[in-house]
């Protein structure tokens, strides 16, 4: 057959999972539930030493019975079973569509945890998920699980609860209560004195402010005083302005309006 499309139904295509160990000895139970197919196991590995330990195991079931391998199954193409046992799975999901080419009804799978992820090429090619199957006696050994600490987890405490929980354990360690501070009476002086204000406060505090003096004029001409601002209370000259100054009232106010009609009547 050159065709690699297989021809058996998705109910005859199954996996067994099984740890390498165990797999010899699967294939022999399998070989035996169907002593009246015909049966090809296949390898990717040594086909001798597996053909070896079955004729060991039960040499008179491998009547019908071929062992070989995957170079020695591809290149004759007129090799056909009933039954296809595939000992492992190939590192290449287009060898495996091979094997199933050589046969007419059924294909069984061993796999082990590692070539798990092996079987998702497989089954991308087949457009199905292959149905897995786990046989009493040959499964994966069940890994225990962590103890985990069933207590419940402990509640949030506030700050009180804290403390009299920190009193509690106090006591039962120390069997006596826990003893309270003492204040001598300089120490609540010192502690007193810990919260009166401190000299760099007093920088704080509001000042008398100087007076504002002129102090002559600059290379420009122009006013110089003690203080922040001095041009706005001083004159030029250094002398202060009085308090007529500026004026109040700074003359008649002309309305520019009232001025454009009447001269537009007279004209």
């Amino acid at each position: 057959m050159s065709s690699t499309q297989p021809t058996i139904k998705p109910n005859n295509h199954r996996v067994h999972p099984c740890p390498n160990d165990k797999k010899l000895s699967l294939v022999n139970k399998l070989i035996s539930d169907n002593r009246e197919s015909k049966i090809i196991v296949v390898t990717s590995m040594d086909a001798n030493s597996v053909k070896e330990f079955l004729q060991n195991e039960n040499s008179q079931a491998l009547e019908n019975v071929e062992v070989l391998d995957d170079k020695t199954l591809i290149k004759d193409e007129n090799l056909i079973c009933d039954l296809l046992i595939s000992l492992d799975v190939p590192s290449k999901a287009i060898i495996y569509m091979a094997r199933l080419s050589h046969t007419t009804s059924k294909a069984l799978l061993l796999i082990n945890e590692s070539e798990q992820n092996l079987l998702y090429p497989i089954e991308t090619l087949l457009g199905r998920v292959i149905k897995q199957d786990i046989i009493e006696g040959f499964e994966y050994e069940v890994k225990e699980k962590p103890k985990t600490d069933s207590r419940p987890a402990p509640k949030k405490m506030t700050q009180s609860q804290i403390k009299e929980e920190a009193k509690k354990r106090y006591d039962e360690q120390t069997g006596e209560p826990k003893p309270k501070k003492e204040y001598k009476s300089d120490d609540k002086k010192d502690f007193k004195k810990d919260f009166k204000k401190s000299d760099k406060d007093d920088k704080w505090a509001k000042k008398k402010k100087e007076p504002n003096k002129y102090l002559g004029k600059d290379e420009n001409g122009k006013a110089i005083f003690s203080g922040k601002s001095g041009e706005r209370n001083h004159r030029h000259d250094g002398t202060t302005r009085d308090a007529s100054y500026p004026p109040k009232k700074v003359g008649r106010k002309i309305n520019i309006k009232s001025l454009k009609k009447s001269e537009d009547k007279e004209d």
